[in-house]
């Protein structure tokens, strides 16, 4: 099935992303919406470059539209709508639990004609944090609640250490309620990684936020780009050293350099991986 994304930069919206093409889906476009005001992710607090530079990092192309609170759902419906005529049947979202979205999502996409898919729905949040970061993904806390995480916590990865400060506090542990968002700069689903080398922390109304000033994009190395190969494509390794169980190469990895798990393999092995 031809699918879009619906992406605000952090790890929801990106672990969805990466299940649905797992699981087969061709993800053609990630959608993002931004405000008007700001031109950043609302409540995250992205701006709307960094945006653009974490999708030409993952090599998906990226429709970015400026949204208002009060008209978010028709401006949502437009976006969408553009894209349909291309072939889309479904979208991608990162809801977990919060039945308000799920039934949102629903509603919208029934109005459209496509499906809702929600990879990480009803699995257990500590179980997809997990994932998230074993699977080799790189994420930065970029905005938190005051009263929930001191100033040091912002412009760090998402780590055990962070899942483990999450449990001893009580706190949700993928911040379904908004209590901290996050920015993925690295992981299987990057051909390149961002690099965040200047930035601030800024307290707004009961958040702080990380304020991003410059950051670049770095080529990975060869070993980095067969194991983010490796980690999308193939999913087991033989004990015996035999090589590797393919999964069917979908659409979209073909279009984003992930294609010929022969030729992967054989990369592996002469790479001693």
């Amino acid at each position: 099935m031809r699918g879009i994304a619906s992406w605000s930069g952090g790890k929801d919206s990106c672990f969805a992303c990466y299940e649905a093409i797992l699981n087969g889906y061709d993800i053609s476009y990630l959608v993002n919406f931004i405000s008007k005001e700001y031109r950043r992710v609302s409540f995250h607090g992205t701006e709307a470059k960094l945006i653009q530079l974490q999708t030409e990092a993952i090599g998906i192309p990226l429709l970015q539209r400026e949204t208002t609170w009060n008209g978010y759902e028709q401006e949502f419906k437009g976006a969408v709508k553009s894209l349909i005529p291309g072939g889309v049947e479904g979208i991608v979202f990162g809801d977990i639990y919060l039945q308000e979205h799920k039934d949102w999502t629903e509603r919208v996409c029934g109005e459209l004609g496509i499906e809702a898919i929600e990879p990480l729905w009803g699995k257990d949040p500590e179980k997809i944090l997990l994932e998230f970061i074993d699977s080799s993904f790189e994420a930065t806390i970029i905005s938190a609640k005051s009263d929930l995480f001191a100033e040091e916590w912002i412009g760090r990865k998402v780590n055990k250490d962070f899942l483990r400060y999450l449990k001893e506090n009580n706190i949700d542990i993928c911040g379904e309620n908004g209590e901290y968002h996050t920015f993925v700069t690295d992981g299987p689903l990057f051909k390149k990684k961002i690099k965040i080398s200047k930035s601030k922390t800024i307290m707004r109304e009961g958040y702080w936020f990380l304020d991003t000033l410059e950051y670049s994009l770095e080529n990975l190395t060869e070993l980095a780009t067969l194991r983010r190969l490796r980690l999308l494509c193939l999913t087991s390794f033989d004990s015996y050293n035999t090589g590797y169980t393919a999964l069917p190469v979908c659409q979209n990895q073909q279009k984003a350099g992930f294609a010929n798990p022969e030729n992967i393999r054989r990369r592996c092995r002469e790479s001693n991986y």
